[in-house]
């Protein structure tokens, strides 16, 4: 079993029970996915990801794209419930991102962490990001990728978020050691928890709500 699935199983088996305004969930608290190129492959072959949606979605977010239409026209539907602008999102923060991964492949300083910061508080949202912070660092010739999530739909957000990472990971001209995500809240919604066993017992083509 990859270790994506592994978490998605701990939290079926151990998660704790809470309810908020999006709905009723089984959590875990301050989770941690240690991931090697190896590790990427195994979730990669074994799980079923929108990698064509997720890459445009990237290189929309780093052009700091905020209207809703450009990612509809590029079949991503999944941002229509923002309205027609995305205010104070992702495209804020990513658009940031091609000087900063200009800047390493320049300096490649293995004395320094490069940085990328995002959701800001005080600010008006209408999504604001899940993934807090991104950190670029190099250790012997190899890039170590760690980010911060506050908060992470274990079915939908955390997959997706793995995958912009390692397409973070391979603009940067160096071999990848390891990605790791610090997940805050890491969490299945109670209307996905049938469909996320039925993904464990080795169903295929699940879907699961997206719940907003």
């Amino acid at each position: 079993m990859n270790k994506y699935y592994q978490i998605l199983g701990k939290i079926v088996e151990k998660g704790k029970h809470q309810t908020n305004k999006k709905g009723s969930i089984s959590y875990l608290l301050n989770e941690q996915l240690l991931l090697t190129p190896s590790d990427l492959l195994d979730i990669f072959e074994s799980h079923g990801i929108a990698r064509k949606k997720l890459k445009e979605e990237l290189q929309l977010f780093m052009r700091g794209e905020r209207q809703v239409e450009k990612y509809r026209e590029a079949g991503i539907n999944w941002w229509d419930y923002c309205g027609s602008v995305l205010v104070n999102s992702y495209p804020t923060y990513f658009e940031r991102l091609p000087p900063l991964i200009a800047k390493i492949n320049r300096e490649k300083r293995n004395s320094k962490n490069y940085m990328l910061f995002l959701g800001e508080t005080g600010a008006e949202s209408n999504q604001a990001p899940c993934l807090s912070l991104v950190q670029f660092q190099i250790e012997n010739g190899e890039l170590v990728l760690s980010a911060y999530q506050r908060s992470s739909d274990a079915n939908l957000g955390l997959p997706a978020d793995i995958y912009h990472l390692y397409l973070m990971a391979r603009q940067i001209e160096l071999p990848l050691k390891s990605i790791t995500l610090f997940l805050g809240n890491v969490h299945i919604y109670d209307n996905n928890l049938d469909r996320t066993r039925l993904l464990l017992d080795g169903e295929e083509h699940v879907k699961f709500n997206l719940n907003v």
